[in-house]
């Protein structure tokens, strides 16, 4: 146990660090591995791989995530923000290079393989994103002569001309949404929302009339006709799990279900572990993102507000969009659940901005020397 009279780096971190957050993350990142344990040995014994290849891939990525969101974590503000200026540069680049040497993989081109690994660029382009157009809208309030708005606009058009053209029409989706919530923040005109929203509406319309496997699954989520086995199945094991479940590896129609260990984790763990499970993982999400806004509402520094905010409404928005694909609320998306699908690429990206928002909800320094000070006083007068 660290004493608060302790000023080392370690001892500074944990007792400045928000343990709520971090006590949250890590149920997440627990709960993944288990579910893993429950949902993945029927897809890998369906395509010839040991039964517990996907779980132990899951323990393999989630420790070098847990490495990952904390040493972001022990980062300072500006800190965060270089970081994210140099990963926004790169990610960009690979997100231009996947569109001509990226993987195909269902008519779309979002990863790109490096040494060996197979990285997915928007995952990482999308904290990076959060942050720099916090600073632009910060940097804008604080000298109305410095054009951050503008600049913001033009980062969210490239960004988007970049996701529609892999096409992922999912993360564009989360990323104009996010924008949407800080560009709000930072004291929007009436106007702007009107406008904005208009030009959402007309995206979806777009998007529908466009890209034909859009339109596609609207009509299948609509009218229940075409194939709509998978969703289908992910709901019928909701239902079969109850309120307490089949119990752990009883659950029978996970097994039949293509991407259980991924985009329908969620619903292996309402068959197995009952709706009192699912109730359980959505009030974790909800507590983050709760605590997250409150945390900003509070937050007198413009540039933490929009940060945090923004990376907790990215985080709550992919959550929502995944557990809502399961539950048949929406048309279906590929979209992890954040720390327990299965994912290296996901649960890297997601750490990393998991560890920026306990990074920028850490306690100022000088309030810890405060703390540490009137702590010793007290010792002092009680000798």
């Amino acid at each position: 146990m660290q004493s608060r009279l302790d000023k080392s780096p370690v001892a500074t971190w944990w007792w400045t660090i928000d343990r709520w957050f971090l006590a949250a993350f890590l149920s997440l990142m627990g709960l993944g591995i288990i579910l893993s344990f429950a949902a993945s040995p029927a897809v890998a014994e369906r395509i010839g791989l040991d039964s517990f290849h996907f779980a132990t891939r899951q323990i393999i990525f989630t420790i070098p995530a847990l490495i990952v969101m904390l040493a972001v974590s022990f980062l300072e503000a500006r800190q965060i923000r270089r970081m994210s200026l140099v990963m926004l540069c790169i990610m960009l680049v690979l997100m231009v290079a996947v569109l001509y040497i990226g993987v195909e993989v269902k008519g779309a081109r979002r990863w790109v393989s490096l040494a060996g690994l197979s990285i997915q660029p928007s995952e990482f382009l999308k904290p990076a994103f959060v942050i720099i157009c916090a600073w632009l809208f910060a940097e804008h309030k604080r000298q109305p002569d410095i054009p951050g708005n503008l600049f913001a606009m033009l980062l969210l058009a490239l960004v988007i001309s970049l996701l529609v053209a892999q096409p992922d029409l999912g993360q564009t989706m989360l990323v104009l949404g996010t924008w949407g919530v800080m560009f709000f923040m930072a004291g929007l005109p009436w106007l702007w929302i009107v406008a904005l929203g208009a030009a959402g509406i007309g995206g979806v319309f777009a998007a529908y009339t466009v890209f034909p496997h859009v339109a596609a699954r609207i009509d299948k989520f609509l009218t229940g006709e075409g194939d709509t086995f998978q969703v289908d199945m992910g709901r019928e094991a909701l239902i079969n799990g109850g309120w307490f479940g089949v119990g752990p590896g009883e659950g029978t129609v996970k097994r039949v279900i293509p991407d259980s260990h991924a985009d329908f984790v969620f619903s292996v763990a309402g068959e197995e572990f009952g709706l009192i499970m699912c109730f359980f993982i959505m009030s974790i999400f909800a507590f983050i993102v709760l605590r997250g806004l409150s945390i900003a509402l509070k937050e007198h520094d413009d540039f933490t507000r929009y940060a945090v905010g923004g990376l907790v409404t990215i985080f709550g928005l992919q959550s929502a969009i995944n557990m809502c694909v399961n539950l048949q609320l929406m048309p279906a998306k590929g979209m992890t659940l954040p720390f327990i699908s299965y994912g290296g690429s996901s649960q890297i990206a997601i750490a990393v901005s998991m560890g920026m928002v306990l990074a920028l909800t850490r306690r100022h320094p000088e309030k810890r020397k405060q703390i540490g000070y009137a702590f010793s006083q007290r010792t002092i007068a009680a000798e």
